[in-house]
């Protein structure tokens, strides 16, 4: 059944809005498709993006198609259209991961659309934040925020938080005796600033934040050993505040969900005033990643380590043009 298509200007502003979207190493695995004769952009996943050493099961991929799919979703709420997704439409097709359909006008006071001013706002702070913990009410906030996607977000207690900051550690001792790993992670970033290597992906020297000094931290470091001359030390917070995030399952309909929780989490923690990071690097590990669940909660599934706090907001990293990612049929 034909639908009236939208202005090719729209689709595009929806696009550009929804790759502003975090992904693994910036890596952008994402493509677009906008059927003018049935108005459904198509979301698919770029299998020449994927990180195989890093990512084997391309849980990440998934989950950065997951965080651009809830970007399009708010786009189009603020846009005053109805975004009606359908996910992993074609069992045949394993790179089609979203259908959504738009129609109509949205809603007055769509919640969706109150977090589109935040999407640009949104960026990675690999920087110290204040030692101070973050309100019961934003907690819940952001806590609800996954739910609504249907995932859980958890807040550990300080002795799981250590063994959390552990299994980092340990994360990043298997990290540096594999060789694929490394050179993935050297592939996808960047010592140098972004002005100097005009690159549209992967992550710029700008936004790896200062080297750490004394305690570990959950803020990964790109720079695997590389010099960077002129990059600072900094001591990181001692008790950080940590989030996890998980699903029941753990199939790839569940990445989705979980990157579309991930980023509504992380809208939302922009707006209420909170910088993030976030680190996969123990969840990159089979025999470490069982290891991340708290044992208190009911999390099955850990899909994310998120790190909250005040503090700078991050550099942003580069994004490929909208032409380089949207098809328009």
């Amino acid at each position: 059944m034909n639908a009236e298509p939208f202005d090719t200007n729209t689709i595009r502003a929806l696009v550009a809005d929804a790759v502003a979207a975090p992904s693994l190493h910036n890596a952008q695995p994402w493509i677009f498709r906008y059927t003018r004769d049935t108005a459904v952009i198509g979301l698919y996943a770029d299998p020449e993006r994927a990180l195989p050493r890093t990512d084997p099961e391309n849980r990440g991929l998934l989950m950065g198609c997951g965080a651009a799919l809830f970007n399009l979703r708010v786009a189009a709420a603020a846009a005053g259209l109805t975004p009606r997704v359908l996910l992993l439409p074609d069992p045949a097709s394993a790179e089609l991961l979203a259908e959504v359909r738009l129609s109509g006008t949205g809603p007055p006071g769509d919640t969706l659309a109150r977090l589109a001013p935040w999407i640009r706002h949104r960026h990675s702070s690999r920087f110290p934040f204040r030692d101070e913990e973050i309100p019961v009410a934003t907690r819940d906030r952001l806590s609800e925020a996954a739910r609504l996607e249907g995932a859980e977000l958890f807040f550990p207690d300080p002795w799981h938080v250590r063994s959390v900051l552990d299994l980092i550690r340990d994360a990043e001792d298997s990290e540096a005796l594999d060789p694929g790993v490394r050179a993935e992670t050297v592939q996808w970033t960047r010592t140098e600033p972004s002005d100097v290597t005009a690159a549209a992906d992967g992550i710029p020297g700008e936004a790896f934040g200062p080297r750490r000094r004394g305690t570990s931290t959950p803020v990964r470091d790109f720079a695997v050993g590389r010099p960077m001359p002129g990059r600072d030390r900094a001591a990181f917070e001692k008790n950080p505040n940590i989030a996890l995030l998980g699903t029941a399952r753990d199939e790839p309909m569940d990445w989705v969900c979980a990157g579309q929780a991930l980023e509504r989490v992380l809208l939302q923690a922009t707006a209420d005033g909170l910088s993030a990071s976030m680190t996969s690097q123990p969840l990159e590990w089979q025999d470490i990643r069982w290891a991340v669940r708290d044992p208190i909660s009911t999390m099955a599934n850990v899909q994310m380590v998120i790190r909250l706090g005040h503090g700078p907001a991050g550099e942003p990293s580069p994004r490929r043009p909208v032409a380089d990612v949207l098809e328009i049929l």
